[in-house]
């Protein structure tokens, strides 16, 4: 018994190792986050846009307002949708956050991404004995809402080419 489990555990880490000798790598592990040099960001002064400026200078883009490229950011909207049939006690929502975008050249005006939309659920449940912590939920889902939504743009601005 205890020769089989010497024999795999030997196994296990030759595989390991064959892996990690064959130049195994995970995909886009050393590709950068996104691979524009500068981003102008134009559209409402909110919170998903400055977490998406934060995210840009931290990939290595550069919020510039002269940038070649200009990403036109739309309102954010969220919505509330009742799941569950009760009306009182504990209450199942669905949260919706829908963001419009667009990516377009500033030589000619040509989108490169043109009339785009993000959107982004979560599931919440609320219980009318926690009025307070109620509003904290809905902010905290919000916040998570809005992080989920900067990683699908940045996967979004990661497909364009560079120039």
């Amino acid at each position: 018994m205890q020769r089989r489990t010497l024999l795999q555990l030997g196994l296990a880490t030759g595989a390991s190792l064959a892996l990690a000798g064959c130049g195994f790598r995970l995909r886009g592990l050393d590709q950068p986050v996104v691979a524009i040099d500068a981003l102008a960001l134009e559209g409402a002064d909110s919170d998903l846009a400055r977490q998406v400026a934060r995210r840009l200078e931290s990939a290595g883009t550069r919020t510039d307002e002269q940038a070649e490229r200009v990403l036109n950011l739309g309102q954010e909207s969220f919505r509330e949708r009742r799941l569950s049939v009760l009306d009182s006690g504990p209450r199942d929502l669905e949260m919706t956050l829908e963001v419009p975008f667009s990516v377009q050249r500033r030589a000619d005006g040509a989108y490169l991404l043109d009339q785009q939309r993000l959107e982004v659920s979560e599931r919440l449940t609320v219980n009318d004995d926690e009025l307070l912590a109620q509003d904290d939920l809905r902010e905290a889902t919000r916040e998570r809402l809005r992080d989920q939504a900067v990683r699908q743009l940045m996967d979004r601005l990661r497909a364009l080419d560079t120039p």
